[in-house]
């Protein structure tokens, strides 16, 4: 579980869910879907990740690498986004969003959403579409540098630093782990309603924003029939609705 203690003390006195989060973050998606699940009342603090509202002293202050998104629930603050949904569902039990019978197949499947993220999600996402919208100026660059001490991240963001840029070998990369994934998921949906069989559970809440968003990004998910009728399902649901196309109708437009 991903609790941490902030340096910004005030967020320590707020009472109730309040979520730090940004509308095209993929990693939001899934925990503002999971508090719809769940039918928690939760207070919004949205940030805006094109305006880079992100590189801040107060935020830094509160999430010491700079993410979104960051939970704080009666002042603990939480991060890593698939650390938060399982915390949500294991603090507020009903309606439970666990897997009736394999429990530790539905944890993998978190684990493995986390740990694609930088190496092969955002690398994907960022050059396919959004490395010249979060392109960073020479000040938002170094205040970042001094900010950022989490040394992926920064290796991360320094591939697209000044001139630099993501490029096809990047893309090439990162398509190879999404392949592998989706051909995972593909066969695990045989058969099934859901990813874990009829019951909607954290993984599938951990997932359908990485395909939302690669959507958005043209990948091909032709080839893909089960994990298409799988995200064609979720539309019926109001966690996706208001959880995902309520704050971005349309990442391919972004």
């Amino acid at each position: 579980m991903a609790v941490i203690v902030p340096t910004d003390k005030s967020v320590e006195t707020l009472a109730g869910i309040h979520l730090y989060h940004g509308d095209i973050s993929n990693c939001s998606m899934r925990v503002r879907m999971a508090l719809i699940e769940k039918g928690l009342p939760w207070t919004s603090h949205h940030l805006d990740l094109k305006l880079k509202e992100n590189i801040s002293d107060d935020y830094f202050g509160i999430n010491p690498n700079g993410l979104v998104p960051t939970l704080i629930d009666n002042g603990v603050v939480h991060i890593e986004s698939n650390d938060i949904i399982d915390h949500l569902d294991r603090a507020y039990p009903e309606p439970s969003l666990r897997a009736a019978g394999d429990e530790d197949e539905m944890l993998e499947w978190l684990r493995l959403a986390a740990s694609i993220h930088v190496p092969a999600i955002k690398p994907y996402v960022y050059a396919t579409k959004m490395q010249k919208k979060l392109k960073k100026t020479a000040a938002e660059q170094e205040k970042y540098d001094e900010l950022q001490k989490n040394e992926e991240l920064k290796a991360f963001h320094a591939k697209h630093a000044g001139g630099s840029a993501f490029g096809d070998k990047d893309i090439a990369t990162a398509r190879e782990t999404l392949e592998a994934c989706f051909a995972k998921l593909e066969n695990a949906l045989e058969g099934r309603e859901w990813m874990m069989g009829d019951r909607y559970t954290l993984a599938d809440i951990s997932w359908i924003p990485v395909h939302f968003v690669l959507v958005g990004c043209g990948y091909p998910f032709q080839s893909y029939p089960n994990i298409s009728r799988w995200a064609a399902a979720h539309g019926d649901r109001e966690s996706y609705r208001d959880g995902i196309l309520k704050w971005c109708p349309d990442f391919s437009r972004v």
